[in-house]
């Protein structure tokens, strides 16, 4: 996933240096685009393994909000598991990643 972070990086930063904004906004437009809405849309679309939707969203916000907006939608997800099962975070993590219970 960080492979995929790092080559949206790179197309975001070649889409800056070519497309040029009328009113002055980064991104070329006057509204920026919410980093979570971003997230939440490019992990979808990685779920889903549906390349053109995760350029897409990869593209909306810098590879830094991106990267935090996809750590925020991961500790909120976990938060959540663990609750609905009644488990502690850790434990949930640890098994959503395939690793032994501590």
């Amino acid at each position: 996933m960080f492979r995929r972070i790092l080559e949206a990086w790179d197309r975001s930063r070649t889409a800056r240096r070519t497309e040029g904004s009328k009113d002055g906004t980064a991104g070329g437009g006057p509204r920026s685009h919410n980093l979570f809405e971003a997230a939440a849309a490019y992990v979808s679309a990685c779920v889903e393994d549906d390349q053109d939707r995760i350029d897409e969203a990869a593209g909306r916000v810098s590879p830094e909000a991106l990267s935090f907006g996809v750590n925020e939608l991961a500790c909120r997800a976990v938060i959540a598991l663990a609750r609905e099962r009644r488990e502690p975070p850790r434990d949930v993590a640890r098994a959503l990643l395939g690793l032994p219970a501590p």
